[in-house]
């Protein structure tokens, strides 16, 4: 198998759920009867695309990730993944012409501290150029302080199984920060922190005697940088970005982190791809967790998940941080579901949301452009396709939800009159038993 991806791991933990739709409900109430028609989203909700520096960037400095793809021969080849390096200017072009006022980048660690307490200049003002083409077209740059990447030097100390990481990380966090809190950015501490230590497990990094320590380092530096933040950024928006999973292995996988920096969220941060039923599960194939291309996906899902946190944390805004769907080397999925479809289908929900009281900020489209999916090139998710093994020109081919998404951030929403081309499914491993006693409906 793959390195496990984030997307992956979706899918797998769903395995492990089927059993407990016999199990006790987390939160026992009704849900409302669904409406004829849903309100926009309105003139402040913040719409988005997403990235990552090592996934979209290329010329990669020495870093944890680029060891690990050459120590995979399963895995492709690097090259320079879609070049954001270079294009940026015309990528946060194209995001300017989906009418977004979000951006989402990561920071690397490994391009502006290559060496032990060694910053490097040129590393830096790549980003402030990358953050001053965001502010030249109105975008609000979001900022991953770390997206599961960290220097050679670091993971030749050991990673976060070593003491020192965690004075390592906030020193460069504190950097980062010191420099960019002007820009008025959201933030993003760690990417998926449970999804983080899988990954840096099964590629290597640390091994599964060390996993309680990096948890625990990770809380401990989520905890202290929010604090700078905030004194360098009155009013800051701060998150760590939760990969949601299914029904009760969400408390589960997430739970601990989250309790942990409940008191420094300003924002719940979410990520949602797939949904499975019980059947799903039963026809699923271990292979399967390779062709993510082939993941059942349920656009009601996000729906579910927003619910589960709303109920969670009272009061706290929420905005999916990613969300989006696979296909295979940019064919069309065999049922003829369409990236355009998947868009709008989940917009009608983050509506439904919304208008059922939850307090949704933003969303962010996973995402701008096809990236380096964690060991292949093979699973797109890009709103614009890019064909990194087979053109050297690196073009961004627009798929038809680039104008899906266009209309959307027009109007602020799909029409009130939408109806989803895909329907809600009668049994939901994202939010069990209760989807199974009262699941979400669409009117006819």
């Amino acid at each position: 198998m793959r390195n496990l991806s984030r997307r992956q791991a979706f899918g797998l933990l769903a395995t492990g759920t089927a059993a407990a739709v016999a199990g006790p409900a987390a939160f026992a109430q009704a849900r409302p009867a669904a409406p004829a028609t849903v309100p926009n989203l309105g003139a402040d909700f913040l719409w988005g695309v997403a990235s990552a520096g090592f996934q979209c960037e290329g010329h990669a400095p020495d870093s944890n990730w680029l060891r690990y793809v050459t120590t995979h021969p399963d895995y492709d080849r690097y090259h320079d993944a879609v070049d954001f390096f270079t294009g940026y200017r015309s990528d946060i072009g194209l995001a300017a012409g989906l009418g977004v006022g979000v951006y989402r980048i990561s920071v690397e660690w490994a391009r502006v501290q290559p060496r032990p307490g060694e910053w490097d200049e040129a590393g830096f003002a790549f980003y402030d150029s990358v953050l001053d083409t965001m502010a030249a077209h109105g975008i609000r740059p979001m900022l991953t302080l770390d997206h599961w990447v960290y220097p050679g030097w670091a993971a030749d100390r050991g990673g976060w199984a070593h003491p020192a990481m965690l004075d390592d990380w906030l020193a460069n966090a504190r950097t980062v920060v010191r420099r960019y809190a002007s820009r008025n950015p959201l933030w993003v501490t760690f990417n998926e922190p449970a999804f983080y230590i899988v990954n840096e497990t099964r590629n290597g990094g640390l091994s599964p005697a060390d996993v309680p320590a990096m948890q625990q380092r990770l809380i401990q530096a989520h905890n202290t940088i929010y604090d700078d933040i905030h004194r360098a950024q009155p009013g800051a928006m701060v998150t760590s970005n939760l990969a949601y999973i299914v029904g009760t292995a969400e408390p589960v996988v997430n739970g601990p982190m989250i309790d942990a920096i409940a008191a420094k969220l300003d924002y719940v941060g979410i990520d949602y791809y797939y949904g499975h039923t019980p059947q799903d599960v039963a026809r699923l194939s271990p292979d399967d967790l390779d062709r993510l291309w082939t993941m059942p996906l349920q656009p009601e899902g996000v729906y579910y998940a927003l619910e589960y946190y709303s109920r969670r944390f009272p009061g706290k805004p929420l905005y999916v941080v990613e969300n989006g769907m696979p296909t295979e080397n940019g064919a069309p999925r065999p049922d003829g579901y369409t990236r355009g479809d998947d868009l709008r289908d989940t917009v009608y929900w983050l509506q439904r949301a919304k208008a059922d009281g939850i307090d949704v900020i933003g969303y962010n489209y996973w995402s701008i452009t096809d990236n380096y999916e964690w060991g292949s090139y093979t699973p797109r998710f890009g709103l614009y396709t890019v064909d990194v093994l087979t053109d050297p020109a690196l073009t961004r081919r627009p798929t038809d939800a680039v104008d899906a998404y266009r209309a959307i951030t027009r109007a602020g929403g799909v029409a009130a009159d939408y109806r989803p081309t895909r329907g809600p499914v009668a049994c939901s491993l994202v939010d069990i038993p209760g989807s199974c006693a009262d699941p979400v409906t669409v009117p006819h």
